[in-house]
């Protein structure tokens, strides 16, 4: 007699988990917890947000080891799944291309009439031209070009190690996400060092809430694609990712290729077009 329960598709039907829940808890303690911060009631404000971010970060470990166990040891992973599992992450990347165009539209809106008089007070606050006469923005040529050379270079070496995984060549996918991981800890240094010399900061006017905003926000996405890559290269130490299954390294290559054409932008757009004059070195 047939088994009743035997699976005859080609879907996953994802076994009941704890983590939907926890992660609902541990994201409203967070929650909770920066209220209570901004508003310094009671003095335990930061302990709470850690609390509810320590939640968080355990809850996507937890998660995440599920999935990569459902792909690797039980083999749930079948290509109609992996085509499913692509449109959710093309679908989240348009979602944040959506994000930054929140920060790109402040930028140009700004930038493009800066004594606009349907907005009250800006020509007070821009002095009727971007950028503003007293602010020293960062010379395009210098650490920005520097940091897109870097960006770019890292946009080469996750497609090497890519090629390298879909040829089954495991050393060469090793060293392409050793070099990735390297050059976006980089960009990250470099950007550091920038913020550290800016000679202005970001409250107290325009340009420096809607510089810090988008450049900030993408120097925080880089942080996140290379924790991802990080993550990717301990798996393939791991003897995780075949040819024909790898689609925790694709997301975080297609996240990669992202975060490079948004810098890309950035580095026209804010660096280059929006120069004034350059902060002495």
């Amino acid at each position: 007699m047939a088994d009743s329960h035997a699976k005859n598709h080609d879907y996953h039907l994802v076994d009941p988990s704890p983590w939907p829940a926890v992660g609902a808890v541990a994201a409203f303690i967070t929650a909770v917890g920066a209220v209570i911060f901004f508003h310094d009631i009671g003095g335990i404000g930061p302990w709470v947000l850690v609390i509810g971010l320590l939640l968080v970060m355990y809850t996507m470990l937890m998660w995440w080891m599920d999935v990569v166990r459902e792909a690797e040891v039980e083999g749930h992973h079948t290509p109609v799944v992996q085509l499913h599992l692509r449109y959710g992450m093309i679908l989240f990347i348009a979602s944040e291309v959506m994000f930054f165009l929140a920060w790109f539209w402040a930028f140009f809106d700004i930038s493009l009439f800066p004594g606009g008089t349907e907005q009250v007070m800006r020509a007070e606050l821009t002095g009727g031209q971007w950028p503003p006469a007293d602010i020293a923005t960062f010379d395009p040529w210098h650490l920005p070009l520097v940091n897109t050379l870097i960006l770019l270079t890292s946009g080469t070496t996750v497609t090497w190690a890519h090629h390298a995984l879909v040829h089954d060549d495991r050393v060469g996918l090793k060293w392409g996400l050793i070099c990735t991981v390297v050059l976006g800890a980089l960009f990250t240094c470099v950007q550091a060092y920038e913020y550290a010399h800016a000679s202005f900061g970001f409250s107290g006017h325009i340009y420096g809430s809607t510089f810090f905003m988008a450049t900030g926000f993408h120097g925080f996405h880089v942080l996140i694609g290379t924790i991802f890559l990080f993550v990717c290269l301990l798996r393939a130490m791991a003897g995780h990712f075949k040819p024909e299954q790898h689609f925790g390294f694709e997301a975080a290559a297609w996240y990669w290729h992202f975060v490079d054409v948004v810098w890309l932008f950035l580095f026209v757009c804010i660096y280059v077009w929006a120069a004034g004059t350059p902060a002495a070195h």
